[in-house]
C-alpha cells in the first residue's frame, strides 16, 4: 500500500520560520476543507498555537533534517504503509490516541505481510509487542478490540489516505430484460 503525501515542509506552518537542522517538528496528516488530504508541519514549540483542522488522521514528531539536493523528490512523496507504521510507532513519538486505531490496523496488515512479527504482550497486557523483521526494532502497540466498529472507524481514514475503492457499475437493464417472457403467466390482481 502506498500513500501519496506531501514531503516535509521547510518552514513552520504556524510561525513561517525556516526549520533548522535538529528542530523538533510536529507533523499532522489532516483532511482539508475541500476533502483532500493535507499535511501540517510546525515547530513543536508552536503546537499549542495551531488551529486544529476538523479532522486529524495522525500526528507524529521528528527531528528536522534538511533534504539533500540529490534526493529523489518523487520518491519522498511515496510513503508506504510500513514507513507510516514505523514513523507513528517510533518510541520517541509521544503516545497519541488519534494514531492508535491506525497503528493497530497497520500492525495487523504488516503482520499478515510478515513485515512485523508478533512477540507477545507487555507484562500488564495493555500492549502487543511486534518486531520489525528487517531492522529487529521492537514496537509496542496498544491492544484493541478489532471488531466491526473498529474497521468502520478506520475505513474512513484509509479511504482518504489510499483512495476509496471504486464502486462497480450496475449492469444496464435493457427494455427486453425488464419485460417478462411472452410465455410467462400473466400477473393476477388480488383484492
Amino acid at each position: 500500500m502506498e500513500l501519496n503525501l506531501h514531503p516535509l515542509a521547510t518552514k513552520c506552518y504556524v510561525s513561517g520560520r525556516e526549520f533548522a537542522e535538529g528542530d523538533r517538528v510536529v507533523c499532522y496528516l489532516v483532511r482539508e476543507a475541500d476533502g483532500l488530504t493535507g499535511r501540517r508541519d510546525l515547530l513543536e514549540s508552536e503546537d499549542a498555537n495551531l488551529e486544529k483542522p476538523a479532522e486529524v488522521y495522525c500526528r507524529w514528531v521528528l527531528s528536522y533534517k534538511p533534504r539533500k539536493g540529490e534526493e529523489n523528490a518523487d520518491r519522498t512523496l511515496k510513503m508506504t504503509a510500513e514507513n507510516l507504521f514505523v514513523t507513528l510507532a517510533d518510541p520517541l513519538n509521544p503516545p497519541n490516541d488519534a494514531n492508535t486505531p491506525l497503528l493497530q490496523f497497520l500492525a495487523l496488515m504488516l503482520e499478515r505481510k510478515k513485515i512485523l512479527k508478533p512477540r507477545g504482550q507487555t507484562p500488564d497486557g495493555a500492549r502487543n509487542i511486534f518486531e520489525h523483521a528487517r531492522t529487529h526494532q521492537m514496537y509496542e502497540i496498544p491492544v484493541g478490540d478489532l471488531n466491526a466498529e473498529f474497521f468502520v472507524q478506520i475505513q474512513g481514514k484509509l479511504d482518504v489516505l489510499v483512495g476509496a475503492p471504486k464502486k462497480k457499475a450496475e449492469p444496464a437493464v435493457s427494455a427486453s430484460d425488464a419485460m417478462p417472457p411472452a410465455d410467462a403467466p400473466a400477473p393476477t390482481e388480488q383484492a
